[in-house]
């Protein structure tokens, strides 16, 4: 019996690997390992910091395994976790990392600002404007 590969799943691998792909390429690396981490790092931030209404509205609008990775180990209770600076919402990003490594060699900041440019490649225009309308002013200045 040959085994084949259903359509939905080749076509979330490949909107997956193509999410990676351009968050390498913002920030000139080689390594999709670092990408995915950086990916759920950023995705797992901002998904605490959203209402739990406004974080299921932008998994509506993310890729199967993408949304996946944003949900994996989520808790809704106690949402939206309270980060109203920068400063703040980088060092969560820090925190999600699970390689002490890879928070040694790159920037968080970088990181942060190159996922979220991807996400506003990929997500409706509205969605997004739903998204930062939701944060405190000091936290806009991720999506410029």
């Amino acid at each position: 019996m040959s085994r084949t590969t259903l359509p939905a799943f080749q076509k979330a691998i490949q909107k997956s690997e193509e999410w990676l792909h351009e968050v390498m390429d913002i920030l000139g690396w080689d390594d999709p390992k670092h990408a995915y981490k950086a990916l759920r790092a950023v995705l797992h931030t901002l998904r605490d910091r959203l209402t739990v209404q406004e974080a299921a509205d932008l998994a509506a609008q993310l890729p199967m395994l993408i949304r996946g990775l944003y949900f994996e180990g989520w808790t809704p209770a106690g949402k939206p976790v309270r980060i109203r600076h920068v400063d703040e919402f980088v060092d969560m990003v820090n925190d999600h990392f699970s390689d002490q490594d890879l928070v040694d060699l790159y920037d968080p900041d970088d990181i942060t600002r190159a996922v979220l440019q991807v996400l506003s490649g990929h997500v409706s225009a509205g969605e997004i404007k739903d998204i930062i309308a939701t944060l405190p002013e000091p936290l806009r200045q991720l999506w410029d």
